[in-house]
């Protein structure tokens, strides 16, 4: 758009980048090379430098967007001005029809139907309803799933008779995946509408967040898609609690550094997102990869598509009204990226197709690279342990050692400490967590369990990249999103692997100097002792009663949760822990 100067910003942001890792790079050498090298420092160097454009990412994206967040009055109205548009249609132009578009598969119905309705009832009272349609795309293939999922949406549309229509169809086929439910739909049902606001089984969006951004494709025709941000709906189990506490605080401020240079490039996630039919049905279509399967990652492929037609793409970095279900334990989290890393690593065949911009090349790169680091991250690890276990670290500078180790972790968690900062610097922000003291418990809280849960999550990503390698093919299954305990055994089954790893890295760095200080095995621990811990980790994260805990002190808590306590009360009340997500976060 006029004045943003994409070409500057993006030299100014790798100038960031390379200014991050030259420090790093700096203290590596002076790490490695004090008594020359042997074949595993060599390997160690090689695998640092492979995640550094991660790293330095992560730092170069976190301080632009701190930056804007402490310097705008409204910074995501500064990224993407189509929002702040007045709310009547543009003088001469037909009011926009937009389809809500849910596609769903094998879902449990009473999960799915009542934050739709909120979202219809917040439509109707604002006299927005006649420009809505909602449309819920069916993948269940199960007879039984398929007659309940029948019913309940039946019961829901005659519940809902003379609003917003409710329309419900069935693909006879399942080709394509999502991607391909959501095409069919445009092709064959779309009609008269505009646009489509694309929901998954576990969004949640309210009235305000939606018509705003349909303001904003109102106020832009050439403007393709906006992707909102999305925060988790309040959980009460350990696991997704802790997780989204430290996810919206990192996203708040990664989404806006990278809006700013990414500009009429941005992102498509698939979900909480408006769409412009026409030019996505036109452009966004996707063919099968080489060996004639379905992209699986299809979301990020549909965006590079749509901005090589010369279409905008924006995304609005503010997480208003708009959420999403989180992994409810360390088993679907980790199954999750499995799903995530087979999907990114189809961009291998996609990247060097003709017709792409260098954006979109970068984009698929990036999404790559996000998997990748976690096969890196554990070379480096071995690569240590072997060095260390044949005496090659000796001489090393341990002081400068741990500098590098700190500064790293530091680099890397950036987005979301500086997000914690920022509510810290500003009170207003503040209290809609409970104030700067309950950020402060929820930081120290999520710090700790992100600090256990990372390695764990890298390694697992590393595996399952080595078995995609060996020709593994995991599937796309329907997922788990009950909340619901792990049994020791399960764990036990799903993470022995993990923990037979971290301990025999464990065991090798403390027999390295069995008659002093452990000075290797310290400098290790933080990343080896979420693996050795992993068993107990997923069972605890996941157990009634430390979320019981955590939800009586209102640890981690969000603004949704807790703008849903009865005001008389000063404590969290106990059965918000046994109430369904949805439901706490809309409780009388």
């Amino acid at each position: 758009m006029p004045g943003e100067r994409p070409a500057a910003r993006r030299a100014a942001f790798l100038l960031l980048c390379l200014l991050v890792a030259a420090p790093l790079l700096a203290l590596l050498w002076r790490v490695l090379a004090s008594g020359g090298w042997t074949g595993w420092e060599v390997a160690i160097a090689v695998l640092y430098i492979g995640t550094l454009p991660w790293t330095a990412i992560c730092v170069a994206n976190a301080a632009i967007g701190f930056a804007l967040l402490l310097a705008k009055r409204d910074a995501p109205a500064f990224l993407v001005p189509q929002v702040a548009a007045p709310p009547q249609e543009p003088t001469g132009g037909p009011p926009l029809r937009t389809a809500i578009a849910v596609p769903i598969r094998n879902e449990p119905m009473e999960d799915v139907l009542p934050s739709l309705a909120r979202l219809l009832d917040g439509l109707e009272a604002v006299g927005e309803g006649e420009r809505f349609t909602l449309w819920l795309l069916s993948d269940t293939r199960d007879p039984v799933l398929a007659a309940a999922e029948d019913a309940a949406v039946a019961g829901f549309a005659a519940a809902r008779a003379g609003g917003i229509p409710v329309r419900h169809r069935r693909r006879a086929e399942g080709t394509g995946f999502k991607a391909g439910n959501v095409m069919e739909f445009l092709d064959h049902h779309a009609g008269d509408h505009d646009l489509a606001l694309m929901l998954d089984a576990d969004s949640e969006m309210s009235a305000p967040a939606v018509l705003r951004l349909v303001r904003a494709m109102r106020a832009d025709p050439r403007l393709a898609l906006v992707q909102q941000l999305i925060a988790g709906r309040p959980a009460a189990r350990a696991f997704p609690r802790l997780f989204q506490f430290g996810m919206r605080a990192g996203m708040r401020a990664w989404a806006m550094g990278q809006g700013w240079w990414q500009l009429d490039d941005g992102p498509y996630w698939g979900h909480n997102a408006i769409l412009r039919i026409a030019p996505f049905r036109e452009h966004a279509r996707l063919a099968p990869l080489p060996d004639g399967s379905a992209i699986l990652s299809h979301d990020q492929v549909e965006a590079v598509r749509l901005r090589a037609a010369g279409w905008r793409l924006r995304c609005l970095p503010d997480d208003t009204g708009s959420l999403e279900g989180n992994p409810p334990a360390l088993p679907e989290f980790l199954a999750r990226d499995v799903r995530w890393g087979a999907g990114n690593m189809q961009y291998r065949h996609l990247i060097l197709r003709p017709g792409l911009r260098a954006m979109g090349r970068w984009q698929l790169a990036q999404a790559m690279l996000l998997f990748l680091c976690a096969p890196l991250w554990l070379g480096i690890l071995l690569a240590a342990v072997g060095n260390a276990a044949l005496g090659g670290g000796a001489g090393t500078p341990m002081g400068a050692l741990a500098a590098l180790v700190g500064l790293t972790w530091l680099a890397n968690a950036a987005p979301k400490l500086l997000g914690y900062l920022e509510l810290l610097l500003r009170p207003e922000r503040a209290a809609a967590y409970g104030g700067r003291a309950a950020v402060l418990r929820g930081m120290g809280a999520e710090i700790v369990f992100s600090l256990l849960i990372e390695p764990v999550s890298l390694m697992n990503k590393a595996f399952a990249l080595l078995r995609l390698a060996l020709g593994a093919r995991d599937g796309w299954a329907p997922q788990n999103r009950a909340e619901r305990g792990v049994a020791w055994a399960d764990a036990a089954r799903l993470l022995l692997p993990h923990t037979l790893l971290g301990l025999g890295c464990a065991a090798v760095l403390a027999g390295v100097s069995p008659g002093g200080l452990p000075v290797a095995l310290l400098l290790a621990l933080p990343f080896l002792a979420g693996p050795v811990l992993a068993i107990p980790l997923c069972v605890w994260t996941a157990s009634p009663g430390l979320s019981a805990w955590l939800v009586r002190h209102r640890v981690a808590a969000t603004p949704e949760e807790l703008a849903a306590l009865p005001a008389a009360r000063p404590e969290a009340p106990a059965h918000l822990a046994e109430t369904p997500v949805a439901e706490a976060a809309h409780a009388p």
